[in-house]
């Protein structure tokens, strides 16, 4: 039941990045296009689209709160990086479409200067998209969830981007129309490597990568465990923000079974005070030689 509440604990991360974009983007969309500036629009292209992504976040958690069913024995954890994979192709679209746009910026004849408000409105959302993202950062690391990490950085990837369309502004201001363009060149750069980060990872755990130095550290654990004589094999996987963990180990073949079983509610006790994982299947065998 804990994991459940968890997962709807990170509904509140993903509703509240929803009602930023929403806001900003229509702030930004407006002002960008009423007082010419492309990077300000580009800003707010970025937050339109990044509603699409929060959405399919939400809904991926959502899905995860669905108990297992005949079809998912091990419940629907993973629908959540699911989710954060389809927010990373999402932002990948958006940060290609910036591109393009900036770059055909460098070929028109004139480039209209920005009017200040345009800087001002930038980093009012740099400002309020930081809040949003130490609020999701914080809520990600408490229940461990890829999606609102996931969610958490593209809303600290935005604030770095109004910041970036801040200084473009106050360069056009300045007499160097191009830095608006340019800025907004550098915002689709930044939102396509945000992009491929979180779609490397979700990725990863989706086709049952798992870190190496993590697993060495389980397996040591679990060598210390008194009882096991030694480890036969150790391997894990990443399910929604679960760890399974199969591990083979060996014990004295002398042992009957209540202490071999009580071997085991050792490892699965140290897993979880130690590595927070809950989620422990393990085989036991016997020492060729005692």
């Amino acid at each position: 039941m804990e994991l459940y509440g968890d997962i709807k604990q990170g509904e509140k991360g993903a509703w509240l990045s929803i009602i930023a974009y929403i806001s900003l983007s229509l702030l930004k969309l407006s002002i960008g296009y009423l007082y010419n500036s492309e990077a300000l629009l580009a800003d707010g292209l970025n937050n339109s689209t990044d509603i699409v992504a929060s959405i399919a976040v939400l809904v991926g958690l959502k899905i995860s709160r669905k108990p297992p069913d005949r079809n998912h024995r091990y419940g629907h954890f993973r629908a959540e990086t699911v989710a954060a994979l389809i927010a990373s192709i999402i932002m990948a679209a958006v940060g290609l479409q910036v591109l393009y746009q900036s770059v055909s910026k460098f070929f028109e004849d004139a480039v209209e200067t920005p009017d200040m408000i345009t800087a001002w409105t930038a980093i009012f959302s740099a400002g309020v998209m930081y809040l949003v993202y130490l609020y999701n950062i914080r809520l990600a690391r408490k229940i461990n969830s890829n999606a609102i990490t996931a969610t958490a950085q593209d809303n600290r990837s935005d604030a770095w981007v109004s910041i970036g369309a801040f200084v473009g502004i106050i360069g056009a201001q300045l007499g160097w129309p191009l830095l608006d363009p340019i800025a907004a060149f550098l915002v689709g750069i930044l939102i396509c490597r945000t992009a491929l980060q979180i779609f490397r990872h979700a990725s990863h755990a989706l086709t049952d990568g798992f870190d190496e130095k993590e697993l060495k550290r389980f397996k040591k654990t679990i060598e210390l465990t008194p009882g096991v004589h030694k480890v036969n094999d150790i391997k894990a996987r990443i399910h929604g923000n679960n760890v399974l963990l199969d591990v083979t180990i060996q014990v004295k073949a002398s042992l009957n079974v209540v202490e071999s079983h009580e071997i085991s509610d050792n490892i699965e006790q140290r897993m979880l005070q130690d590595h927070q994982v809950g989620h422990v299947h393990i085989h036991v065998e016997p020492v060729a030689r005692d």
